[in-house]
């Protein structure tokens, strides 16, 4: 429309004659209508529909009721107490878009899902897929039970996702999953040490030599299957050795530590046998 004609305050027109492109068209012959002059004469052709989509400028999901005429929108309104499970899945769409990183990780879900990767790369099915590519694809199946009242990216700070992935698993792969994949190992000592689940494919046990002395089985998960990293400290936590051999470090590297570490460490224990030492976290006592 030509600028300042007082059709282009009109909401509907019926158009007569125009010319150009179908968006930059210039409109020559209209004609106003009213919204009930168009339900009157294609009441047939009209439809009442829900929509729900996810948004990314407001990052929710918008739930409408609209009434159209083919693509044209007549009446756009609020959608009052839309479907749970059509929010949930604006929503599922909404995280598929944006990325599982919206998804509160804490360091328990993170090492929870470090776990589980774990035992599905020693021992595949029946362990879940827990990689980026498994999880979004499966968003309905282990998310969405979760999502009741939630609309908006920030509700999903509301989620404890350590019980939603635990979730995935059933009673008896829970247990197994304590057994085999513990969050902590208990050294000959009784500490029991966080094991570090996120270094590469195989956990880390970081301790310190002293509280090793006695061991002479290597540490294992997955029922055996799978030694330990052990990264063995020093008494001020320093790294002496890797190894996922500690029967072997004893009878072989053992040694050059304990020259070493002996002038540098000497209120703490350097026995010559140390397979058949007591372990110990403490310094030796004074006058020893």
């Amino acid at each position: 429309l030509a600028e300042g004609d007082p059709l282009a305050a009109e909401d509907f027109l019926a158009v007569g004659d125009l010319d150009g492109a179908a968006q930059n068209a210039r409109v020559y012959l209209a004609a106003p209508l009213t919204r009930n002059e168009i339900e009157d004469a294609f009441a047939d052709s009209l439809t009442d529909d829900e929509v729900v989509r996810w948004d990314d400028r407001t990052e929710s999901v918008v739930a409408r009721r609209q009434r159209r005429l083919g693509a044209c929108v007549l009446e756009d309104k609020p959608l009052p107490a839309p479907d749970p499970s059509r929010l949930a899945e604006g929503l599922i769409d909404g995280i598929r878009r944006t990325g599982l990183h919206v998804l509160p990780w804490d360091k328990r879900a993170i090492q929870l899902r470090a776990r589980i990767a774990f035992l599905r790369a020693a021992e595949g099915d029946p362990w879940p897929a827990v990689d980026d590519t498994a999880l979004l694809a499966g968003l309905e199946d282990w998310l969405a039970p979760f999502l009741g009242g939630m609309s908006k990216l920030n509700h999903l700070r509301k989620l404890d996702l350590t019980d939603v992935l635990k979730a995935l698993l059933p009673w008896d792969l829970q247990q197994r999953l304590d057994r085999e994949a513990p969050t902590h190992f208990q050294v000959p000592t009784g500490s029991r040490i966080p094991l570090d689940y996120n270094t590469g494919e195989t956990p880390v046990l970081p301790v310190r030599l002293q509280e090793m002395f006695g061991c002479t089985t290597h540490p294992t998960l997955a029922g055996g299957r799978v030694p330990l990293v052990v990264h063995l400290l020093s008494p001020a936590h320093r790294p002496l050795q890797v190894t996922q051999d500690l029967p072997g470090f004893w009878t072989s590297s053992y040694a050059a530590v304990k020259a070493d570490m002996k002038g540098r460490y000497p209120k703490h224990p350097w026995p010559d046998d140390p397979q058949s030492a007591a372990p110990t976290s403490r310094a030796k006592p004074r006058g020893t």
